[in-house]
């Protein structure tokens, strides 16, 4: 299965990748944007366990992002449960070295589209660090509306920082992509 969307693909990751998963992550730059789950430094090792977890799932949830026939990044959703059942909160990364190309919200686009077309939604969200303005911008970019700064929500490298809440509900993406 693979995704093509304004001139990017999204497709299953595969063991294959693992290198280029391990060489794209292993960036402090990335790590210091997302949770502490994600290690950093980030091994072959670190992608190949990654990657095995998320081959089974069926239809797929996470993404390889390929531009030019190369992977530059990870976009995938997690299905919320019990009252958020209707729910999908989406995460990225892009290699740095493609930061600034316009990958990113064509990539949440995609991402977006896949989950409302296929599965029983209506909302998708995404949170950020408050000052992640280049993810801030790619969500604004792809259509998706600040809903919430939450104030000293989260820590990161022993920094309290502020998070955000971005969505774009079914009904207002959809008529987005007719306009």
């Amino acid at each position: 299965m693979e995704i093509l969307f304004e001139g990017i693909i999204l497709r299953p990751w595969s063991l294959n990748d693992a290198s280029h998963l391990a060489e794209i992550a292993n960036n402090k730059n990335i790590a210091d944007n997302l949770q502490d789950l994600f290690p950093n430094p980030y091994s072959i090792k670190d992608a190949r366990k990654w990657i095995r977890t998320v081959i089974p799932v069926e239809p797929p949830h996470n993404f390889a992002i390929l531009s030019g026939g190369v992977v530059v990044g990870n976009i995938g959703f997690l299905p919320k449960e019990n009252i958020y059942r209707k729910n999908v909160e989406i995460g990225y990364f892009i290699s740095e070295k493609h930061w600034g190309q316009g990958i990113a919200p064509r990539a949440v686009k995609a991402i977006t589209t896949y989950a409302f077309s296929n599965f029983d939604i209506v909302r998708v969200y995404a949170e950020t660090f408050g000052d992640n303005l280049r993810s801030r911008r790619t969500l604004e970019k792809a259509g998706f509306k600040l809903e919430a700064t939450i104030r000293s929500n989260i820590i990161k490298n022993e920094i309290l920082k502020d998070s955000c809440i971005y969505s774009v509900l079914k009904e207002d993406f959809m008529y987005l992509l007719t306009t």
